[in-house]
Formats: structure tokens, C-alpha cells, sequence
């Protein structure tokens, strides 16, 4: 299958032709040509004049729910998701059923990926069963495919333990992905801790539960020397921690969800339960502090936290919804609405090189002879995102139409082309 594209504007820092227009031939999978004007027939021609292209996109925290809740989410929906979202790289959380905790249940993931149009990454268990006692065989699993480890959606509350698996990630130049959490505070909170919970009647989650925890794992990394991850984060104090490990030299990184940047806790006025999320919605204070740190570096990538949930869970009184947000497709566009005076440059080190770089991914470039594994992007073109364009097998969604003027056009990945209408 031959490909061309027509006057797109390269977003790709380690590509000869970065920031330049140009029309790009890909032809059985391989960026043939790159030039200012290609005569050559092909397959399919698109026209990308005034949009982008960039190295594939890579989403670093969704729960595929496949094996055990296939009523939410499928590896074949989430896939079809992300490579409407724009996305070529897929990394899947390990709270399913059973857990991804063993070799062969990396292995299953990586089997079904090979049949997906995205990369599939394996996130494989620190603990057994996620249960935060007992290391699980981490080794084996990383020589099976998993790319980094971390008990997902539940935070490992045990120090020592935690400590223990920053030590042996360290012998295989792996990353532990830590949702921050100190589950001691108020296991019950609903919202964000603050007047707006109160006015609500709500329970709160307080910021110093997701502080402390940051606080503790930072002195765990110093105190190893390990690589650490911390995803989803969402106060200002966090962002003042992991701006201070970085300015030691810690192997300490971290991202942001695009709904952080977007929504604060006064948004839950209307009790929905879409909006209900882990970590949640803190203040605008916090947001502005997120949206800052993302400008200046300190926020390294963004994870879309794509968390499933069928309709019985989600649409009910706010106190039995359970947390989360489906959020593949809308993703890019969110970000972009909230934060307009990102540069493409920045957009793409967000969603593209920075994961790469952070979990040891295999890179992808715009040049000549290299494997075509690439997004299509605008950001200037007005679209909303219609129930009936969600390729999600669930739809806990609180952007159904909304309007956005950046979307996410495609990819071309493993000799597929996949196109948003």
C-alpha cells in the first residue's frame, strides 16, 4: 500500500525535515520519499496542507479492562480508540481478570497486540494480584514485554515494599509507575477536600494524601537511585516536589491527564459522575499550577487515564459511581482547548517523545528509510466528538459534544491507515 501526503507540516525534532512542509511518500510501510512536490501515483492521497505530521503518539495509563471486564473495554475498542485519538502506542494497565501479574499474562497482551493497529505495551504488576503484599515475579515479565511496572489504578501504600521494587526495577533499567495516593486519608472521600465538598455534602479526598505520598517516593528514589513515575498528578504541592527532585538530578518524571488540566472540583456543581476521578479535581489554584508546569517542563508528558465504565456504575447517585473517564479520542483536543498557547513542538514532545524517551520505547522519526509509525493532526479544524463516533465500548464521557478546533486526523502505523471522518 502506497501512501502520499500532500504539504504536511513535519513536527519531529529529530528529523532532518523537522518544521518544514513537504509532500511524504510511504510505501510498504517505509517513508519512501520527502520532498517539496511528488509526482509519484499511490494508493491513497490525503491532503494535509495547513495540518500536521509528528512520531506516533503514545498513551501511558489505560485500562483496556481485556481479560475479565470485556463488557467495558476490549483490547480490539481501546485500540480502535487510540488510533482515533491519534495515537500509535497504547501502554495497558494491569487491573484486569486476572491481574497481569504473571509471564503469561504479559504474554497474552503482547499476542493480542499483534494483531491491534497500535503498539501494544504491557504495564505488568508490581505486587501479586495488586494487593500491595508480596512482590510479583517482575523479572520474568519484563522479559516477556512488559515496558514498565506499577499496580495501576491502587497505589502501593507500603514503603518497604515500594522500596524493595524500586531496588529490583533497577537491575532491568525499567520505570515503576506510581499513582499517589495515600489511601490513610479519608478512603472514602468522593471529591477534592475544600469548600466546594462541603457545600456539596461530599466526603474529601485531601491534597496531602497525593503529597505525602510524592514526598515519600521521592526520598525512596533518592534513597535508590531507581526510576519513578508519578502519573496523574494533581496539586500544586506535587508540582513543587517533583520540581525540586529534578532540580537533584532524581530519576523522578511525571504526568499530567488533559481533565486536570481542564476541570476543577467547583465543575462537580452538578453531581456528574463522569467528572468523578482519582486523583480528583482539585482547585483552580491547583490547575493553574498544573498548566504552568507543563509550560515550563516540570509536567514531562501527558497520560490520558482512559478508565472504562459500564452504564450501571457511572449512572447512578454520585456515591456508588465508580472513578473515571473514558478519554482516548478526546484527548489531544482537550489539551489543546485548554492550553491554545501550546506550540506543535510542545504538543508533540507531550505526546510523543517525551513517553518514548521516559519509558525506553522504540523511537519513531520522520525521515527516509524509517518505519512509518506516525499521527495526522490539525489545529485548526473545527470538530465535536458525537456519541456516535465513540469507538469505546463505554461512554462515561463528559465531552460529548462539546466543540473542538484541534483534532486528531489519523495514524499510519504497522501498514495501516486509519482516518477520522
Amino acid at each position: 500500500m502506497n501512501i502520499l501526503l500532500r504539504q504536511a507540516t513535519i513536527i519531529d525534532p529529530s528529523s532532518p525535515f523537522h518544521l518544514q512542509k513537504a509532500d511524504i511518500l510511504i510505501a510498504n510501510s517505509i517513508f519512501q520519499q520527502i520532498e517539496s512536490t511528488i509526482t509519484t501515483q499511490a494508493d491513497y492521497v490525503i491532503d494535509l496542507n495547513g495540518s500536521f505530521i509528528s512520531p506516533g503518539w503514545v498513551e501511558t495509563f489505560t485500562d483496556a479492562c481485556d481479560p475479565g471486564f470485556e463488557y467495558k473495554e476490549t483490547i480490539e475498542s481501546a485500540t480502535l480508540a487510540a488510533a482515533h485519538g491519534g495515537f500509535t502506542d497504547l501502554m495497558i494497565l494491569p487491573n484486569t481478570l486476572p491481574v497481569v501479574h504473571t509471564k503469561a499474562g504479559v504474554e497474552y497482551l503482547v499476542q493480542k497486540g499483534k494483531q491491534s493497529p497500535v503498539h501494544i505495551h504491557p504495564i505488568a504488576a508490581v505486587t501479586k494480584n495488586i494487593e500491595g503484599k508480596e512482590l510479583a515475579e517482575m523479572y520474568d515479565m519484563a522479559g516477556s514485554g512488559a515496558v514498565a511496572f506499577s499496580d495501576g489504578s491502587k497505589s502501593i501504600q507500603d514503603a518497604g515494599l515500594l522500596l524493595k521494587a524500586l531496588q529490583y526495577v533497577k537491575a532491568i533499567d525499567k520505570t515503576i509507575i506510581q499513582l499517589p495516593e495515600d489511601k490513610s486519608f479519608n478512603p472514602h472521600g468522593l471529591m477534592n477536600e475544600g469548600i466546594i465538598s462541603t457545600q456539596l455534602g461530599l466526603p474529601g479526598k485531601p491534597a496531602i494524601a497525593e503529597e505525602l505520598m510524592v514526598a515519600r517516593d521521592i526520598e525512596l528514589v533518592k534513597y535508590t537511585g531507581s526510576k519513578l513515575h508519578f502519573t496523574g498528578i494533581s496539586s500544586k504541592k506535587s508540582v513543587e516536589l517533583i520540581k525540586q527532585a529534578k532540580a537533584e538530578n532524581l530519576s523522578v518524571t511525571c504526568s499530567v491527564t488533559p481533565y486536570h488540566l481542564c476541570f476543577i472540583d467547583e465543575d462537580l456543581s452538578s453531581y456528574d459522575t463522569n467528572l468523578k476521578v482519582n486523583p480528583p479535581l482539585r482547585t483552580a489554584a491547583d490547575r493553574k499550577a498544573l498548566q504552568e508546569a507543563v509550560l515550563d517542563g516540570t509536567i514531562d508528558c501527558i497520560a490520558v487515564h482512559h478508565i472504562p465504565e459500564d452504564i450501571d456504575h457511572k449512572i447512578t447517585e454520585f456515591e456508588y459511581a465508580r472513578y473515571g473517564m473514558i478519554g482516548l479520542q478526546t484527548a489531544f483536543a482537550v489539551v489543546q482547548k485548554t492550553m491554545p498557547q501550546l506550540a506543535p513542538e510542545k504538543l508533540v514532545s507531550l505526546f510523543a517523545i517525551q513517553p518514548r524517551n521516559i519509558f525506553g520505547l522504540e523511537s519513531a522519526s520522520i525521515q527516509i528509510g524509517s518505519t512509518a509509525c506516525c499521527s495526522l493532526f490539525s489545529l485548526d479544524q473545527e470538530w465535536a466528538f458525537e456519541k456516535d463516533k465513540n469507538q469505546s465500548k463505554s461512554s462515561n464521557s463528559p465531552f460529548f459534544d462539546n466543540r473542538f478546533n484541534a483534532k486528531p486526523l489519523g495514524i499510519i502505523n504497522k501498514g495501516n491507515l486509519i482516518l477520522n471522518n
